[in-house]
């Protein structure tokens, strides 16, 4: 056994940097794989993107370097509020424009031959907490004024339609869609995950997969959960992270053994890329890119060591 798969790093974990420096960089570092979130002045459809796409398929090719396209950016759609809207907000026309941007990051990818298109679900708000002064409001009470939230079959049922729309564009470009569980949002776990399943599936569906998210959400052993779904794995997140609490470390300051991780992803044949996502780690972006890759190495390594 040998582990085959390439280490990578996300972009917004280098948001304070061009596009083309954080690449440059991150090849100089030894990454063989990126994860390009689509964010203001990284392929962000405000902006000239054909020029930046043409010019960032060339910088990939002559780097050597894989991508997948992640579309988790914060505040590019709504300066407001945080990664809105999305595929289950309550507004037809807001569903609308989630969905044109996933269009643009399908082209984006079929462009750049990327591995996939990364994606979640969204989270259940109040109503008027997309109209007033806001914030994120995980933990605020109903306000009085508001209307209900949508159900959770309600929710599930947007996601769905909305997704069928989304895989059949993909679809059109071959292009794969890896959804992502995230906690918080209304797909936050695998086991809700399995369940949206029942609603929508399609032959690219496939699976981002956040290691630090099993953690968060105790869904253990980690090792269970690649085996389970290591048929649909399409790109894989990694970070440190403690139980309960959804809060990017870097490795070494969680409770995730990492080791065990890497053998079962080359237990299960994984081909895919291995994508460090420090996104709260920006403001040292160079040092934790170098302490990161120097970590996972030294596994890939001892693995390769204890089966060679």
């Amino acid at each position: 056994m040998s582990i085959t798969v390439l280490l990578g790093y996300n972009t917004n974990g280098l948001a304070h940097h061009d596009l083309f420096d954080a690449i440059d960089l991150l090849a100089e570092i030894g990454y063989r794989s990126v994860a390009i979130t689509i964010d203001h002045g990284a392929l962000s459809p405000r902006e000239n993107w054909r020029g930046q796409l043409r010019r960032l398929r060339s910088r990939l090719r002559r780097l050597g370097l894989s991508s997948v396209i992640e579309t988790g950016a914060r505040f590019l759609l709504d300066p407001r509020h945080k990664h809105e809207p999305t595929l289950v907000s309550p507004d037809p026309a807001a569903r609308a424009r989630r969905i044109e941007f996933y269009r643009h990051a399908i082209r984006c990818a079929a462009e750049l031959e990327s591995r996939c298109v990364s994606l979640w679900s969204g989270r259940v708000r109040w109503e008027t907490s997309l109209r007033g002064t806001g914030g994120e409001e995980d933990a605020e009470p109903r306000p009085s004024n508001c209307q209900d939230a949508p159900s959770n079959e309600d929710a599930m049922r947007r996601l769905a339609a909305g997704l069928k729309e989304v895989l059949e564009y993909a679809a059109g470009f071959g292009v794969m869609i890896g959804f992502e569980p995230e906690p918080g949002m209304v797909v936050d776990s695998m086991a809700r995950f399995a369940e949206l399943l029942n609603w929508i599936d399609a032959p690219n569906l496939m699976l981002t997969l956040d290691i630090g998210h099993l953690q968060c959400q105790g869904e253990l052993p980690i090792a269970d959960q690649i085996r389970r779904w290591s048929s649909r794995l399409v790109n894989v997140h990694l970070e440190d992270m403690r139980r309960g609490r959804h809060e990017h470390l870097m490795f070494g300051e969680g409770e995730i053994d990492f080791l065990p991780v890497l053998q079962v992803l080359a237990e299960v044949g994984y081909q895919g890329a291995i994508h460090v996502e420090l996104s709260r780690h920006s403001h040292e972006a160079p040092e934790a890119a170098r302490r990161a890759f120097a970590f996972l190495q030294s596994l890939v390594q001892r693995i390769g060591a204890s089966h060679g």
